[in-house]
C-alpha cells in the first residue's frame, strides 16, 4: 500500500540524495520531450546546486512515498535583483502522476517562495512541435492551468543540425558585411576588456529581448558575478564560444553565445542581442555566423544546436531560418502571482 507522501530538502553534497532528485527530474523531461529533451546532465545540475553564489540561492527538494523518491523539485531566487520573484520547477516521472505527487510539491515550493518574501512565481514547461501549438492536452501545460499559472511568454524551440557547408555560412556572410564594425570571437571566459560591456549587454537581455506578460527587471551587470558564472560554465565542462561586433567608437554593439556541453554533445544558443541604436544593419546575423564557423571549426564532433526564441521575434526567427534551424519544440514561461 502506498505510504504518507513526505516533501525534503536534498543536499547536493550526498550523492545518493542527490541522484534521486537528478533521476526524477530527467526520466519527467525525457517522457515529455523525447530526443529533443534539453536535460542539464548530472554533473552539470550537481555542480549548479553545489556552487556557492552572491546572486541566486537555489534550493532542491523531492517527495518521497515509502522511502522512494517519486518527484523531484527545485526553486531559485535571486539576490541582487528581481527579488519578488522566485523560479520553480516540478518533475514527476510517468509512473507517478496523477496522484497527488505534483501538487503537493509545487505546494511546497509556493510555501517556500512565499516565506522568502517572493510574490511572483516563473516556471517553463515544454511540449513537443507536433503537439497543439497551446499545449492543450499536454500534461504540463494542463497541470499548470488547473494551479493558476498563465502562459506569459511563448518561446519555440528550434535544433539545427550539423555540420553547414562553409559555402552556405559565406553566401549568408555576404548578406550581412557589418560595415564599419569590427567582429572579435574567442573561445572561454569573455577578454578584460569586453567583459564590463558584454556583462552589460548579457543582463538586458531578458528586458530587450520580447518579454510578453513576464514581470521580470534586467538583471544584474556586475563583472564579478558575470565572472562567476562563467567559472560555473567551466566546472561544468561546459565550453562557451563567443563572438562580439564593436562600433568605431570601440562600444559592443551585437553579441552571441554558443555554450557545447561536454556531457550530451550538443550545442546550445544562449544570448543574442544587438543594441538598440545598433539595430537593422544583421548585426544578430553576422555574428551568429562568425560563431557557428568558429564552434564548427573547434568543436566538430558537435551535430547539433538548440536555441529558444520567443514566437513574437520574427526578426531572431527570420535570423534562424536562414541558418537552418527547424522548429522542433514550444516551451511555455509560465508566471503565477501570489499575492
Amino acid at each position: 500500500m502506498p505510504g504518507p507522501l513526505t516533501i525534503s530538502g536534498i543536499d547536493p553534497f550526498d550523492d545518493s540524495a542527490y541522484d534521486a532528485w537528478w533521476e526524477a527530474y530527467a526520466a519527467a523531461r525525457r517522457v515529455d520531450m523525447g530526443e529533443n529533451a534539453v536535460i542539464w546532465s548530472r554533473d552539470e545540475s550537481r555542480a549548479e546546486l553545489q556552487q556557492p553564489s552572491a546572486t541566486t540561492e537555489r534550493r532542491a527538494f523531492v517527495a518521497l512515498e515509502n522511502g522512494v523518491v517519486v518527484g523531484s523539485a527545485s526553486l531559485g531566487l535571486s539576490l541582487k535583483d528581481n527579488l519578488h520573484v522566485a523560479g520553480i520547477g516540478v518533475n514527476v516521472p510517468p509512473e507517478h502522476r496523477r496522484q497527488g505527487v505534483g501538487s503537493a510539491l509545487l505546494a511546497h515550493v509556493e510555501a517556500e517562495a512565499a516565506a522568502a518574501g517572493r510574490t511572483t512565481l516563473r516556471a517553463d514547461i515544454f511540449w513537443p512541435a507536433s503537439a497543439p501549438a497551446d499545449g492543450a492536452g499536454e500534461p504540463g501545460r494542463e497541470f499548470a492551468r488547473r494551479h493558476g499559472f498563465a502562459v506569459a511568454l511563448g518561446d519555440l524551440q528550434g535544433r539545427l543540425d550539423l555540420p553547414i557547408a562553409d559555402a552556405v555560412i559565406d553566401e549568408l556572410l555576404s548578406e550581412a558585411p557589418a560595415t564599419g564594425y569590427e567582429i572579435r570571437s574567442w573561445i572561454g571566459p569573455a577578454p578584460e576588456d569586453l567583459v564590463a560591456q558584454w556583462a552589460a549587454l548579457d543582463a538586458s537581455l531578458d528586458t530587450e529581448a520580447p518579454t510578453g506578460d513576464l514581470d521580470i527587471e534586467a538583471a544584474s551587470a556586475d563583472v564579478a558575478d558575470f565572472r562567476a558564472d562563467e567559472e560555473l560554465v567551466s566546472r561544468q565542462g561546459r565550453t562557451s564560444f563567443g563572438a562580439v561586433a564593436i562600433a568605431a567608437d570601440g562600444r559592443v554593439a551585437a553579441y552571441t553565445q554558443i555554450v557545447v556541453s561536454r556531457d550530451d554533445g550538443n550545442a546550445y544558443q544562449w544570448g543574442t542581442l544587438v543594441r538598440r541604436e545598433d539595430r537593422g544593419r544583421r548585426l544578430g546575423l553576422r555574428v551568429k555566423l562568425e560563431n557557428l564557423r568558429m564552434l564548427q571549426r573547434h568543436s566538430p564532433a558537435t551535430t547539433r544546436i538548440y536555441t529558444f526564441n520567443a514566437d513574437s521575434n520574427t526578426h531572431m526567427l527570420a535570423v534562424n531560418a536562414r541558418l537552418g534551424f527547424r522548429t522542433t519544440a514550444r516551451m511555455a514561461e509560465l508566471q503565477k502571482r501570489l499575492s
